[in-house]
């Protein structure tokens, strides 16, 4: 008898199963593109569940931000020697997370170096993230993530995270404009599946991110007085020019010239008063990566000598962007301006 009833209530599950999954089927909101997964099916009444729509994760503006996000972490992790390839994979167990927001902060968070249990790494999550949250909700962000989306490699919610953080600590990135993705959220209610698709906005203009930020002084001289554009160029070409010239080299477009990094480079070289060794970069560079690898080498040099990271990316230099550049050259006239 018992093991009558045993039987009978298993093939009532497969059957309450089965039938949740008809109705997923026929549900009329739900993306062909998107497939449901076994714990979607056994979801609590009134527990809901959101995954990434197939087409926005092949988006190529949102790979571009993840690739964007990775080169991040990976440049402010150095010293650690962590190297992460996959958001989902590297940053779910809050290890990366911890270390990010310690060297971004500067604050020493009191948790486990290393955890390899479910609850070990949760409650290393609960522990960073209540430090994220209490650093960004008063800022008026959104909090769009938690420990059960982060540990559940939830993509969506990973990024929202990092675009955060990259946005309030100014990071010297630039960030894809308008990233949108969509999401399928699933909810169980009256024993019935219920989908619908939301598309979040993970990005939106340059002008309106660096909104967040302080605004300095090329923000306000491009938007306000362009005019007054062509004698901060002459300045610093002036100023790059008393330097080039001893080596028998001239400025005169700012924008064009900077973009390969090799004046950027010699100029680090005559500013310090030391010789770059001609095997550190590429003195007639002629692909994209070796123009980076030009740019991104001045900005190592810049650090040495005391100057603190450019808010400009390497490849916004190279793409010739104005407002980049200036950046850069400005930060070098004012800390060498006197330099003979």
């Amino acid at each position: 008898m018992a093991g009558l009833l045993c039987g009978t209530k298993k093939k009532k599950q497969v059957s309450d199963l089965h039938e949740e999954g008809k109705n997923a089927i026929n549900a009329p909101l739900l993306p062909s593109s998107a497939e449901l997964l076994p714990e979607d099916l056994l979801l609590e009444e009134n527990a809901e569940r959101s995954m990434l729509d197939p087409t926005s994760r092949e988006d190529p503006k949102f790979k571009d931000l993840q690739k964007v996000l990775i080169d991040w972490i990976n440049n402010e992790l150095e010293e650690d020697r962590i190297i992460v390839k996959d958001l989902e994979e590297d940053l779910y167990d809050g290890q990366v997370l911890q270390k990010l927001f310690e060297k971004l902060s500067g604050r020493k968070l009191n948790v486990a170096e290393v955890t390899q249990s479910e609850i070990g790494q949760k409650q290393k999550l609960q522990t960073v993230l209540e430090a994220v949250n209490e650093l960004l909700r008063p800022q008026g962000w959104t909090i769009e993530w938690g420990v059960d989306s982060i540990h559940s490699k939830n993509l969506v919610a990973i990024v929202y995270l990092l675009v955060a953080l990259a946005m309030h600590y100014m990071a010297p990135i630039r960030l894809p404009e308008h990233v949108s993705v969509h999401v399928v959220v699933v909810k169980k209610k009256e024993g019935i599946l219920q989908t619908a698709q939301v598309t979040k906005e993970l990005t939106t203009t340059t002008e309106m991110m660096m909104g967040r930020f302080e605004r300095d002084a090329f923000d306000t001289l491009l938007d306000h007085a362009p005019d007054k554009l062509n004698v901060v160029k002459t300045s610093l070409i002036t100023f790059v020019n008393k330097h080039l010239n001893k080596l028998n080299l001239e400025v005169t477009e700012l924008e064009s010239q900077f973009a390969d990094g090799v004046y950027l480079v010699l100029l680090m070289g005559l500013l310090e008063d030391y010789f770059v060794p001609l095997y550190n970069f590429y003195l007639t560079p002629e692909s994209f990566e070796q123009k980076v690898h030009n740019v991104a080498f001045a900005f190592e040099l810049m650090q040495d000598g005391g100057l603190k990271k450019p808010k400009a990316r390497p490849e916004d230099v190279v793409n010739l962007n104005l407002k980049s550049t200036l950046r850069v050259l400005y930060n070098l006239f004012t800390n060498y301006k006197s330099a003979d």
